[in-house]
């Protein structure tokens, strides 16, 4: 066929990406973000840090939280057995006429957070004022 023109071999595939629309999506959210990033402030919080105290008290009564969730109460070298209900009015009844003196929970590194928050909630409730945690340096 001599007088037929051949027009090419057909439609060209597009082998490459667009990048331009993604590239729009993104710029957007970065500004998005930026806008938005000064907005949020993270929550500070003062942590305690452990060696701040001056003198401790003379007078320190003491719960024991042991890994079986047992409860002991140490007052002036008396240890005793306790139940959780019972711990307010024991604690109570060890500060005596001194209302003001301090409680130290000592909680083993495997109890759960959630025993050793009822204990303060219990005694804060009850009117014990000055409740505490015990904590170990950093060193030993």
């Amino acid at each position: 066929m001599p007088g037929t023109i051949s027009r090419g071999r057909g439609r060209r595939t597009i082998n490459e990406i667009n990048m331009v629309p993604f590239i729009d999506v993104m710029l957007v959210l970065l500004i998005i973000f930026m806008v938005t990033a000064p907005l949020v402030t993270p929550s500070l919080i003062d942590l305690p840090s452990v060696g701040k105290a001056g003198k401790q008290p003379d007078r320190v009564i003491q719960i024991v939280i042991n890994k079986n969730d047992t409860l002991e109460l140490s007052n002036n070298g008396k240890t005793s057995q306790l139940n959780a209900r019972d711990v307010a009015a024991e604690v109570k009844k060890a500060q005596g006429d001194e209302p003001n003196t301090p409680v130290v929970i000592s909680a083993d590194r495997n109890v759960k957070y959630e025993s050793v928050v009822k204990i303060m909630d219990t005694l804060q409730r009850n009117g014990v004022q000055r409740v505490g945690l015990s904590v170990q340096l950093a060193g030993k």
